[in-house]
């Protein structure tokens, strides 16, 4: 059978804590694999956040979700031209400290420009931002792909932002497979 890939393990850790009805952020929309499947979670009560800088990511997230909308089950959805840096800022009040589970897929969107990647500043902002937006018990997933340039340099800050988070704000975990250094890896955190 195998191991879990470091996206079914993501979506593994994500599902046993979200219910329907529930907010959550895809705080990287890509190609919208996570945002569908987080839209799937929480069902046509829910609300979902999605961000990206680029059009076309938002572009091929809204067609991902077609399907959905038309079979009624679409959550409300708060697709964002925006960097997941001001996540919070959207928000409501009521959100605040309340988000079920947050995924970051960082790197770049396959198929475009692979100049435009995220960049550790502004993905260490939003992680920063994250960690109190969620509830207690919420998740927080990051999939790094340290094998592209500038991935590495990316992969390492969050990796250490991670293993500084203190205890008392939330469980860090690491999965990755040891004999690959750049094969992409997971990282989660659990707020307490």
């Amino acid at each position: 059978m195998g191991f879990l890939s470091v996206l079914s393990m993501a979506h593994k850790l994500v599902a046993e804590r979200v219910n329907p009805g529930d907010t959550v952020i895809d705080a990287t929309c890509g190609n919208g694999v996570d945002t569908q499947f987080l839209a799937e979670l929480v069902g046509s009560r829910g609300t979902v956040y999605g961000f990206d800088v680029q059009k076309q990511a938002l572009l091929r997230t809204r067609e991902r979700l077609m399907p959905l909308e038309a079979a009624g089950k679409l959550p409300h959805m708060r697709l964002l031209l925006d960097s997941h840096a001001t996540m919070k800022a959207h928000l409501t009040p009521s959100e605040q400290g309340h988000v079920a589970a947050i995924m970051f897929n960082l790197g770049y969107l396959p198929g475009a420009d692979p100049q435009v990647i995220t960049l550790v500043e502004s993905s260490l902002a939003a992680l920063q931002a994250a960690v109190p937006s969620l509830r207690p018990g919420g998740v927080l997933t990051v999939v790094l792909y340290p094998g592209h340039e500038g991935g590495g340099a990316e992969a390492a800050a969050v990796e250490a932002w991670a293993a500084s988070l203190p205890q008392s704000e939330g469980q860090a975990l690491l999965y990755r497979m040891a004999q690959k250094p750049s094969a992409p890896y997971l990282i989660a955190i659990e707020k307490r």
